[in-house]
């Protein structure tokens, strides 16, 4: 199961076995981290992203893939560009026959901490304490990754 948390600046990742799949319904850090487009202007930072996502579907060959959806936040501009990016991240999925499910930002807190307002750090204490790490995966985004996997996961969903 690949959980990605989508940004134009930095992409977190997380991939996780576990659930179903794993006698005890423990869960387990297969690999984490983050792909930062190089790229100066949006279509380059896209295109890293795109080539990213790939790299790591076929590096990992996840059963699945899990994105946090786009949030609607203040600014419209930001949530148009972060649509890009989960834009090519969903394409990644597809061109590799991969089944996509989405979940929104509060609805992963919700399920990994147990509130939806939780905070950075409180998502990455959960995900240290459900994947039974030593210390949280860094960067954040790294850990946020982890977290949408980890949403799938205890939702019940195959991995």
């Amino acid at each position: 199961m690949l959980g990605i948390d989508p940004g134009t600046r930095a992409t977190g990742y997380g991939c996780i076995e576990g659930g179903r799949s794993v006698p005890g319904l423990s869960y387990r850090l297969i690999e984490c981290g983050v792909v930062r487009p190089r790229g100066t202007d949006l279509g380059s930072r896209l295109e890293d992203i795109h080539r990213g996502a790939l790299d790591i579907i076929d590096r990992l060959a996840p059963t699945c893939v899990a994105i946090e959806s786009a949030f609607h936040g203040r600014n419209a501009r930001t949530a148009m560009v972060l649509g890009h990016a989960r834009g090519v991240l969903v394409l990644a999925a597809q061109l590799r026959g991969l089944p996509i499910h989405e979940y929104a930002p509060r609805q992963v807190k919700k399920r990994v901490v147990g509130t939806g307002a939780a905070s950075k750090e409180q998502v990455g204490f959960m995900v240290k304490h459900h994947l039974r790490l030593g210390d949280a995966p860094r960067p954040a985004d790294a850990a946020d990754g982890c977290a949408v996997a980890l949403c799938h996961l205890i939702g019940g969903g195959l991995p």
